[in-house]
């Protein structure tokens, strides 16, 4: 007997704009004149020996790479992260599930994040037929073109709608690379039902996105900086649409995984900065690290000059340039500290919210000369 299964199908998805929301992009987003506040002298300092590694890293053409919890996006710090990468500072960005529906309301709606405690209670939490449905069709949609996750939902922003193949079209590939190509005939396949099921019409989909400019991802896939999202199964509301496809989802998501590795490749005399994110940075940054460092071993290569700073808002009476305290220290069980303690390298902790770092990072990188200019 297989284990029963919820039939989401029968959750009822809510109209987007019903929605009470804690944010408002234009009233809330962090101007780039913003002063950062709260940061000690020595904090000063760090995050101008970090600028200068950064500079140093892209004059050398190596990565400086960006991962962040969703809160940088809720907090309105996409102005200074498309700076960042506009200019040329940052050569890659990486964030979780959340990150990327903050974003994608917020260019939609201009407004995000609801009341949890509310909507659970009410049993409409993550319930809104909007986000869950152009999300996952951009995703799903996007897998079988050939994009990762951040890619997929950052062309659907940028060129404000998606294009929607014929069945006809999606049968015929099925067909045709079924013996040379089962996974592409898959992904065909896949779609073809998610299609079938929602009936959906073939041709241009319109979504507009009013508040686009406010959007990371629009940003990234209109500068051809990759724009990874790495996802759990079940961590985000998306999951609760019945639009959501787990095998397109899982392209999608291991093309960024793959992207976000190839990224760690070149961090050797790079820079990676970890911004407010406990589990997924320092998770997928040891494996993928692990895999080039296999790779360089076999091909004459070190990966061991490379520079990470953690931020986060936990106080560390650590030094963790001394490596992972014992068992018995409390800090020990800092994991997004502890993680990147183990990777070699040069790394550093700072204990400071993430608006006020990423302002102070982009103050300290305005008077230097960017890459290219």
């Amino acid at each position: 007997m297989p284990y029963p299964q919820l039939d989401r199908s029968r959750v009822n998805m809510r109209p987007l704009r019903e929605r009470k929301n804690k944010k408002r992009i234009e009233r809330d987003h962090i101007a780039l004149d913003t002063q950062p506040r709260g940061l000690t002298p020595s904090d000063e300092r760090l995050i101008a020996e970090v600028a200068e590694r950064i500079e140093a890293s892209r004059a050398a053409d190596r990565s400086v790479m960006l991962a962040f919890g969703a809160h940088t996006i809720k907090n309105g710090l996409a102005p200074v992260l498309i700076e960042l990468i506009r200019r040329g500072w940052v050569t890659h960005l990486a964030t979780n599930g959340a990150g990327v529906i903050h974003d994608w309301e917020f260019a939609y709606l201009g407004e995000s994040s609801e009341d949890v405690r509310a909507n659970v209670a009410r049993g409409e939490f993550g319930n809104w037929h909007e986000t869950g449905f152009f999300i996952n069709l951009a995703i799903n949609v996007g897998a079988w073109e050939g994009r990762g996750y951040g890619e997929a939902v950052g062309a659907l922003i940028q060129r404000e709608g998606l294009e929607i193949p014929t069945p006809a079209r999606l049968e015929q590939e099925v067909r045709a690379v079924l013996k040379a190509d089962p996974a592409r005939a898959a992904a065909a396949a896949e779609l073809l039902g998610v299609l079938r099921r929602f009936e959906l019409e073939p041709g241009w989909l319109a979504v507009p996105h009013p508040f686009k400019e406010f959007s990371v991802q629009a940003a990234a896939f209109e500068l051809g900086v990759p724009s990874t999202d790495h996802p759990m199964f079940g961590h985000d509301i998306i999951y609760n649409h019945p639009m959501n496809n787990g095998a397109l989802l899982g392209r999608a998501a291991e093309r960024d995984f793959l992207r976000f590795a190839a990224g760690v490749d070149r961090i050797a005399g790079g820079v990676y900065l970890s911004l407010g994110s406990a589990v997924m940075s320092p998770m997928i940054f040891e494996k993928s690290l692990s895999m080039v460092r296999n790779l360089a071993m076999q091909e004459g290569r070190r990966i061991d000059d490379h520079y990470m700073l953690v931020v986060d808002l936990q106080p560390s009476h650590w030094d963790w340039r001394q490596g992972e305290p014992p068992e018995d220290n409390p800090d020990y069980y800092l994991r997004y500290c502890k993680t990147f303690a183990r990777m070699g390298g040069t790394m550093q902790y700072l204990s400071a919210d993430n608006r006020d770092f990423l302002l102070a990072l982009h103050r300290a990188l305005s008077g230097r000369r960017a890459p290219g200019e």
